[in-house]
């Protein structure tokens, strides 16, 4: 069967940002959401100004004066509304905390799109109990679309937090049916792993390098059946966790260890029937 006819049969409904029954997460959700708001109003604002500042990392990787300003409004805001509560964003560090609560930020994933023009960014915002991502939120306002999740409340997008769709993987089962997603495949060379992903480009139906958040994001509607990173960061990971999950995907390492609690800081998210197959073919380094 082609992969276009085994995709799901869309959002199972609309759906408000408040669901019905929702318990545990809701104002916590709420937050996020509210998080999300400020920091798009921020980088729509210096997305393709002329004066944006660009400056490099230790690491070499570009940061703007965006990812600062959304770091540090996204902070201000936590501290007032959940003082007791850790930080970790990407940009300023983590901020301890006084239990087992923490939020994870990435005030703009996909930094080198965002200081190109190219419209493929968000900010990323989780919240992680005893380091278990229950709350993820992608912004991604270039785009018009926003995707969010709690756990046990299912998974949604749409524009905004009041107008959302419950989101679904797809039913692919076959590989070769199926659309893969993956970062750039220098990364798959340095970690030993470039001729087996190699070989899952060539065995599935599909292979696009949308890269960063996105990829996740679309096996999450549905769009897509597989997306694999080799490396990354906590940052990089925790909101999408709860998006891919309740939405009905897997999501571990390499080694098949549930994100992001998994020691190779890699990404494995797929929807769950072509799990085992993708870990099979990549969760070995070959030599280089």
């Amino acid at each position: 069967m082609d992969a276009r006819s085994e995709r799901g049969a869309g959002p199972a409904g609309r759906c408000l940002a408040t669901v019905s029954g929702m318990t545990g997460y809701a104002d916590e959700l709420a937050l996020a959401h509210r998080l999300a708001d400020a920091a798009d109003a921020l980088s729509t604002a210096r997305f393709r100004a002329l004066d944006l500042r660009v400056e490099s990392k230790p690491d070499l990787t570009p940061v703007s004066d965006a990812d600062t300003a959304v770091e540090r409004e996204i902070r201000a805001l936590l501290a007032a509304e959940r003082p007791g509560d850790g930080l970790l964003g990407e940009e300023y560090g983590a901020t301890p905390a006084a239990g087992a609560r923490q939020w994870v930020v990435d005030p703009i994933d996909g930094t080198k799109n965002f200081v190109r023009g190219v419209p493929i960014w968000a900010t990323l915002i989780a919240l992680l109990v005893d380091g278990r991502p229950v709350v993820g939120v992608v912004s991604a306002p270039a785009l018009g679309r926003r995707w969010w999740a709690a756990h046990g409340t299912g998974a949604y997008a749409g524009p905004d937090a009041t107008r959302g769709e419950q989101i679904r993987v797809s039913r692919v089962r076959e590989l070769a049916d199926a659309s893969l997603c993956y970062s750039s495949l220098e990364g798959w060379e340095q970690a030993g792993r470039l001729e087996p992903m190699l070989q899952l480009m060539r065995d599935t139906w599909r292979s696009r390098a949308y890269g960063d958040f996105y990829g996740y994001m679309l096996l999450a509607e549905g769009t897509l059946d597989v997306m694999v990173e080799p490396e990354l960061s906590l940052w990089d990971v925790a909101a999408l966790v709860p998006i891919v999950t309740e939405a009905g995907g897997t999501f571990t390492d390499l080694a098949g260890r549930p994100a992001p609690a998994g020691a190779e800081n890699s990404a494995v998210a797929s929807n769950g029937a072509l799990h085992p197959d993708i870990l099979g073919r990549l969760g070995r380094p070959t030599a280089h």
